[in-house]
């Protein structure tokens, strides 16, 4: 009888897609239903765009002579793809290297390179702790820190934003965990609040925790030489377990993510975290143009570009409150800049018109109201 009665409430295939219909309609209706708008020229700072007639105003930079002069030279060198995971045979010197740049340029012991970084952020909890540990995470975090603690069977803690003092109580509610672990975005991405890794830190001192940041949205243009949001504070890398990031963003916006820290704690991710043994790598004209960027950036020219980017920034975000708009962060914030219009389906409009308007923002989401 419960077999019979199990079977007729089941779904049928009509009754699935009519519920997943249901889903769209109320993405759409919120406000919040993402639409790709196609692009059919090189990223820059103006593109064309499928269904307008004229360039838009873009604000993604991806495509410096030197980068993808190196990325054309790998083709010819090393090939197009691997066609296997990392340990089997795919890895070539050239992942290799990429990898000792990245630890070089945030002066940590080694590297491992990711597909994504959402991979990364997926791979590293899981591999790193256990059931009798705990994980105190920033209430705003990004998603892909989100999911990976999820993944993990950790306790989980969650701290008001930003809050020390809330932040100082969940440490010391996991008092009894073997291991604590504070993890926090360097930069938010939907609000641009900068971490206070100082603060963090002593508390990670006080308790002994360790601290965790994922860096994406800091990451060559945060701190004296783009490193990200330790050293804008002054916090020597060593203070932080490992430092999660992406080369998809501000380093050329191709592919890519790393995680680089402790070599002991690389060595257990080469082992144990599963999107790293069960995915390829990254191509190699991908894993060259990257090692040209972190060259650049380590350069004369990456400091003249990163001083340009702030200019900019600040020139935004003047113009952009004389206009009447709520700008996060004041004149001089980070170049993650919300505007805060406090309706997701107001915000998604506005895409639209400025679209329209020849004027479009590449991060749909301005308003900061789309979930996190």
């Amino acid at each position: 009888m419960q077999a019979t009665s199990d079977v007729s409430q089941s779904w049928t295939k009509s009754t699935l897609y009519q519920e997943l219909q249901k889903i769209l309609q109320g993405t759409r209706q919120s406000g919040t239903y993402k639409a790709e708008r196609v692009i059919t020229s090189p990223q820059g700072s103006k593109v064309q765009v499928q269904g307008t007639s004229s360039s838009v105003l873009n604000f993604c930079l991806a495509n410096h002579p030197k980068v993808l002069e190196s990325a054309k030279l790998a083709l010819d060198s090393h090939g197009f793809g691997m066609a296997s995971v990392r340990f089997i045979c795919g890895t070539q010197d050239i992942h290799k290297e990429l990898e000792k740049r990245i630890a070089e340029f945030h002066g940590t012991e080694d590297t491992i390179v990711f597909p994504s970084c959402f991979d990364a952020n997926a791979g590293f909890f899981e591999a790193i702790l256990g059931p009798e540990d705990a994980v105190i995470s920033d209430e705003l975090n990004h998603a892909s820190i989100i999911d990976g603690i999820r993944l993990c069977k950790a306790q989980r803690l969650r701290y008001k934003h930003l809050d020390m003092e809330d932040l100082a109580g969940k440490l010391e509610q996991s008092r009894n965990a073997r291991v604590r672990l504070i993890a926090t975005d360097g930069v938010f991405s939907m609000d641009g609040d900068i971490a206070p890794m100082q603060e963090i830190c002593k508390l990670a001192d006080k308790y002994d925790a360790f601290v965790f940041v994922d860096e994406c949205h800091s990451t060559g243009f945060l701190g004296k030489r783009g490193t990200g949001t330790a050293e804008h504070w002054n916090v020597s890398s060593d203070r932080i377990i490992c430092i999660n990031s992406t080369l998809g963003k501000a380093l050329g916006g191709a592919t890519g993510g790393f995680s680089t820290g402790k070599k002991i704690i690389v060595d257990v991710l080469r082992q144990k975290a599963r999107p790293y043994l069960f995915s390829n790598t990254l191509a190699p004209s991908v894993a060259s143009a990257s090692i040209t960027v972190f060259q650049i950036l380590s350069s004369v020219e990456g400091q003249q570009l990163r001083e340009k980017l702030w200019k900019n920034t600040v020139h935004f975000r003047t113009l952009m409150g004389q206009a009447g708009f709520d700008v996060r962060g004041g004149v001089n914030g980070p170049p993650i800049v919300p505007v805060m219009l406090g309706d997701a389906a107001l915000a998604s409009q506005m895409a639209d018109e400025m679209l329209k308007e020849s004027c479009k923002n590449t991060c749909s989401n301005i308003s900061g109201s789309l979930d996190r």
